[in-house]
């Protein structure tokens, strides 16, 4: 795999991170893999946009589209299966190190928020639901994997259904991608509505969790 191939051609203006489009035509499907390694695996990736990163990668990898960047299947397939897996062992071994302590010492309530709906997703699904489903729900994909770490999942339990999760949430989005492209004539010139509507869509699931988790919050202090 040639490394040119790998690096798109980059812009001189500033890379966006929060954007997409802006990573992508900066770093290519390498981007990919680097994104999603830091959401997946680091605590400070919480805020990275996995979802529609890998939905849009899909799209630009659909020959003869005019976006701003052309990328080829497999390797964006490739590097988005890396990213993912290598990240969620950094992180569960980033837990079981310490990640509880990490945890305690970030500001961030959204961190925190996510957290607290990891370990419910844990102790609600068991370990090998909620290790595949939290892959799908923002935030929270970044906390499981140290959480899972931190609150004693074996190891090859994790390492089994984090790999069947990675696969099936990298892929998909991906693929999702990539199949609209194919069917839709320049779908390129929807690129912004789309990824707009996939990023709605990947945090309705948290936003209707802390909506529900803040009313039962507050019926439980009005019956005390």
């Amino acid at each position: 795999m040639a490394v040119a191939t790998l690096f798109a051609a980059s812009a001189p203006q500033a890379v966006n991170v929060l954007d997409a489009g802006s990573l992508l035509s900066t770093f290519g499907a390498l981007g990919i893999a680097v994104v999603l390694f830091a959401e997946t695996g680091l605590l400070v990736g919480c805020f990275l946009p996995g979802d529609s990163l890998l939905f849009t990668a899909g799209l630009l990898c659909v020959p003869g589209g005019s976006g701003p960047v052309s990328l080829s299947l497999p390797e964006v397939l490739l590097c988005s299966v890396l990213g993912a897996l290598l990240g969620a062992q950094v992180g569960y071994w980033i837990g079981r190190r310490g990640g509880r302590a990490l945890l305690a010492r970030s500001t961030s309530r959204k961190l925190h928020e996510g957290a607290d709906r990891a370990e419910e997703l844990l102790a609600k699904y068991g370990h090998a639901k909620a290790i595949v489903l939290a892959r799908f729900v923002p935030i929270v994909r970044t906390v499981l994997n140290p959480l899972a770490g931190v609150l004693g999942v074996p190891a090859r339990v994790f390492a089994l259904w984090q790999v069947i999760g990675g696969l099936v949430w990298t892929c998909a989005l991906v693929l999702a991608g990539y199949g609209l492209g194919s069917s839709v004539p320049n779908i390129d010139r929807y690129l912004l509505p789309i990824v707009a509507l996939v990023v709605v869509v990947s945090v309705t699931p948290v936003a209707l969790e802390i909506l529900r988790a803040r009313r039962s919050r507050t019926a439980s202090e009005d019956a005390g």
